[in-house]
């Protein structure tokens, strides 16, 4: 599912990491009654595959995804289950 604001992630997404492949899907009706929910922010699911990433651990790459949507933290996303690759990475859930 998409929505204005997954859309709005993900061009905050491809304009900080150039270049990226990104994938983001709005998971809130899934977590509907949740405490972040009742409130407004959504939850959602990122899947990013970026050159910046390589060389960066998980966490790394988690710090540099938040940063990059600190301005819609915590109004508008409760909620982020990242996945951050680089190209070289050989994991199998590459984002499409």
């Amino acid at each position: 599912m998409t929505s204005p604001r997954a859309e709005r992630i993900k061009a905050m997404l491809e304009h900080r990491f150039a270049s990226a492949r990104v994938s983001v899907h709005d998971d809130s009706a899934r977590h509907a009654g949740h405490a972040g929910s009742r409130d407004g922010a959504g939850h959602f699911v990122v899947e990013i595959e970026s050159q910046d990433f390589s060389g960066r651990s998980r966490l790394e790459r988690h710090r540099l995804v938040y940063q990059a949507l600190a301005q819609m933290l915590p109004r508008e996303i409760h909620a982020l289950n990242i996945v951050a690759v680089s190209p070289d990475d050989d994991f199998p859930s590459r984002t499409q």
